[in-house]
């Protein structure tokens, strides 16, 4: 259950353990950094989180957008920086029609 709560705080998810996948979902810590073996360091950056901005508006990851409502494993493991900008109400249109489904949703 801890593993649980420190994935679901912050805001990825590994729904289909060994698919690779982390599902984005809500962070519930405005920042937090992971530190990885050889140095490496991974931060979660959840820009106007409140309780009036619970919904993710966009995310980037190392400065890019992310037009996928997941993460692979490889770059959570390679560091860098996921920045969820946090808003009032949902944004349907993200990540966009075209975007990759997750494993979790394939027809595999």
């Amino acid at each position: 259950m801890s593993a649980w709560y420190i994935f679901t705080a912050l805001g990825f998810y590994p729904v289909t353990p060994a698919s690779n996948e982390y599902i984005i979902g809500r962070p519930f810590l405005d920042r937090a950094t992971l530190h990885l073996p050889g140095g490496r360091r991974f931060t979660v950056i959840a820009r106007g989180l409140s309780e009036a901005h619970p919904y993710v508006g966009a995310v980037t990851l190392n400065g890019k957008p992310l037009a996928r409502v997941f993460l692979r494993h490889e770059e959570i493991v390679s560091g860098g920086e996921l920045v969820f900008t946090m808003q009032s109400q949902p944004n349907r249109a993200w990540p966009g029609a075209q975007a990759q489904p997750p494993y979790s949703m394939s027809q595999r």
